[in-house]
């Protein structure tokens, strides 16, 4: 039996922002359809995870617009709306899901979008997938990276 990870979320205009706590994921796979089917499977730890999600509208197909990134702690995923508009919800269904939450980190609501569009690139301000409990913290990779090795 497959656990469901905690995904947070965020939108622009353009993308979705899915992020996926999976720390130490390995075989991770995503699959995007067009219609709005978003599935992710991967193990951790000898566990199984996996879930799929009918997004609230269409998006574009995988591998065209549709980027992630593996981290130690977590996959970050990029996901190209069909249409530029802003989402009601993340859901077609209004049901809640207690595994699903806002990623208040990269929240931007509509009329705040035009300021911060300042770079294209999908995953600034996430090039550290630490949790937020870290902030500050530094580790030995990142200290290395300091030191220029």
């Amino acid at each position: 039996m497959s656990r469901q990870p905690e995904v947070l979320w965020a939108q622009r205009s353009e993308k979705v922002y899915l992020t996926i706590s999976v720390p130490d994921a390995e075989d991770v796979v995503i699959k995007t359809e067009p219609q709005g089917i978003f599935s992710f499977s991967a193990v951790a730890h000898g566990e199984s995870f996996s879930f799929t999600l009918e997004l609230f509208d269409s998006i574009l197909p995988e591998g065209s617009k549709t980027k992630t990134k593996v981290g130690s702690r977590n996959i970050i995923c990029s996901i190209q709306k069909d249409k530029k508009c802003w989402w009601k919800r993340l859901l077609k269904s209004e049901a809640k899901h207690p595994y699903i939450k806002v990623d208040w980190n990269k929240w931007c609501d509509e009329d705040e979008e035009s300021e911060n569009s300042g770079s294209d690139d999908d995953f600034d301000g996430v090039e550290n997938d630490e949790n937020d409990a870290d902030d500050g913290m530094l580790y030995l990779p990142d200290l290395e990276k300091l030191r220029g090795k």
